[in-house]
């Protein structure tokens, strides 16, 4: 017998059974994405009032630029609510 087969066989039982919780610890990871997107949108806040007085690529890129990380935490809000928004 190969050593290598115990360490890689898993088994069915151990891919199904799971232990439920029945909705414990689900209140806490729904704020997950609320809290991102409303940390965004406050990093976006001064951006974003720019960009509604007086729009231009060049500053809707300046604004991409230096807040990438608020601009993709906004981008993927739709997969954080299925993902954490049950």
């Amino acid at each position: 017998m190969n050593p290598h087969s115990q360490i890689l066989d898993v088994g069915e039982s151990s891919l199904v059974s799971r232990p439920d919780h029945s909705g414990v610890h689900r209140r806490p990871r729904r704020l997950i994405p609320l809290v991102l997107v409303a940390l965004a949108l406050f990093d976006l806040r001064i951006e974003l009032l720019l960009l509604f007085d007086h729009f231009t690529i060049t500053s809707l890129a300046e604004a991409v630029r230096f807040h990438l990380l608020a601009v993709v935490v906004l981008l993927f809000s739709p997969s954080l609510w299925r993902r954490y928004g049950g």
